[in-house]
């Protein structure tokens, strides 16, 4: 799987806490080998994120993503769960 970043996603990644970017790239690299494993807790959207996607990082914090192609995302955002608005 690759993983293509918006300049949005690096302004928010670099807000976050440097003791949780460890945990980040733990789930990262799961996402990598499996989009949809269970620890990840990836998820379809509705409403006005319809055709985007999420998963947790934390109980706190998720990234929202869209499949553009078949081995590619793009990771748009990740912060708390205001990152839906």
């Amino acid at each position: 799987m690759r993983i293509r970043y918006t300049s949005r996603f690096g302004r928010e990644a670099k807000k976050i806490s440097h003791h949780l970017h460890p945990v980040i790239e733990e789930q990262i690299d799961i996402f990598r080998s499996d989009p949809f494993d269970s620890k990840l807790k990836t998820h379809k959207l509705s409403g006005g994120l319809k055709g985007f996607w999420s998963f947790s990082i934390d109980h706190r914090y998720r990234i929202l993503f869209e499949f553009i192609e078949k081995e590619v995302v793009l990771f748009h955002s990740i912060g708390y769960h205001s990152i839906y608005d």
